[in-house]
């Protein structure tokens, strides 16, 4: 890692590592000997940990010259001698939390001007309670009557507007903007982000566009992470809601009166339109669009530049364009392959 930018707060013994991984050392191996960061399989030093879970980088396995390595029980073979195998069932897990043992600061957006209280050319309305140990970078703007909780990072140019509540041990990144938004505890939103605009309504007709008021709030549960660049609309009459431990990716819009469950996965590129509602545990892949006023079922998951026009029952996995049961859509892909192919082997060009 980059010393500049992440130098480790830490140092872990192989002992320590082995309790917190909840694997025993094999024999011969020193519980004293210290590990002092964390790396990939391809950089790694005899002084740092990495891990291996994924056949592609088996290669890299081989050749790596980590002091120690998580490795899932397939792959722990090809562990070169040089490196101490800890053999676990979930490595990449273990991994992130001895990572963050190692780089605590890493885990949220902390203040980019070190700042310790409100920092100069920050510009807190006197109406708004700050609770002791919020930091407040430069050009940051604070509302009347906003609350914020002991703990939490508001970045530079961030602006919150009246009202707006953010609880304990926040980081609310660089140039984002809070409006009609009520924040738990541990909430991240990275940089750029916006909460609590208006949704998208209008009654339309042929005499114009008549804009509907949006008197709805952004209610954020606890644990929840907002990507870079993400919106999400506050509700029309009702709220919009993102449930507890929620993990949205950078690019995501969320329409008004969408309600999102609890330990939902939201990648990249989605949009999610007005008054859908993601049951707990939904995963939805990169670039899915979602149309209004469905309901996607507890534990589903959406392939990734699928469109789901329909509701989706608990549990299922889906794909494609219209969005449908995996097997189906596969049973598609191949079907029109086929088709392709026999037209090439007959010299026939494919009909639109």
């Amino acid at each position: 890692m980059d010393p500049i930018f992440f130098s480790a707060d830490t140092t872990l013994s192989l002992g320590a590592l082995a309790e917190a991984a909840g694997v025993s050392l094999p024999p011969g191996a020193d519980p004293q000997a210290v590990l002092t960061g964390a790396a990939s399989l391809e950089t790694a030093t005899a002084s740092d940990l990495a891990y291996m879970d994924n056949a592609r980088y088996g290669d890299a396995l081989t050749r790596t010259r980590a002091g120690a390595c998580l490795v899932a029980p397939r792959f722990a073979a090809r562990v070169p001698a040089g490196t101490l195998a800890m053999v676990i069932r979930d490595p990449y897990r273990i991994y992130a939390g001895l990572l963050a043992r190692f780089h605590p600061d890493a885990m949220s957006p902390g203040s980019l001007f070190g700042s310790k209280g409100i920092a100069p050319g920050a510009h807190v309305h006197p109406d708004a309670r700050l609770e002791a140990g919020v930091r407040v970078d430069p050009g940051a703007v604070i509302g009347p009557g906003a609350e914020i909780g002991a703990g939490t990072v508001i970045g530079p140019g961030a602006v919150l507007g009246p009202n707006v509540r953010i609880g304990r041990d926040c980081a609310i990144g660089a140039g984002a903007t809070l409006t009609h938004a009520l924040l738990g505890n541990r909430v991240i939103v990275h940089p750029g982000a916006r909460l609590g605009q208006d949704g998208f309504g209008f009654a339309m007709g042929p005499g114009g566009h008549l804009k509907v008021p949006q008197i709805g709030r952004v209610i954020v549960q606890d644990d929840v992470e907002i990507g870079a660049n993400t919106t999400v609309d506050r509700g029309a009459s009702r709220d919009t809601v993102i449930g507890e431990g929620t993990k949205i990716d950078n690019l995501v819009q969320i329409a008004h009166n969408v309600v999102i469950g609890r330990h939902c996965v939201i990648v990249s590129g989605v949009g999610i339109s007005g008054s859908t509602t993601l049951e707990d545990y939904v995963v939805l892949g990169g670039q899915v669009g979602v149309v209004g006023h469905l309901r996607i079922g507890m534990g589903a998951q959406i392939a990734g530049s699928s469109n789901v026009n329909r509701d989706v029952p608990a549990g299922s996995r889906w794909g494609g364009t219209p969005a449908k049961p995996v097997r189906a859509w596969f049973r598609e892909l191949t079907t029109l392959a086929r088709l392709a192919e026999r037209s090439a082997r007959d010299g026939e060009e494919p009909k639109a």
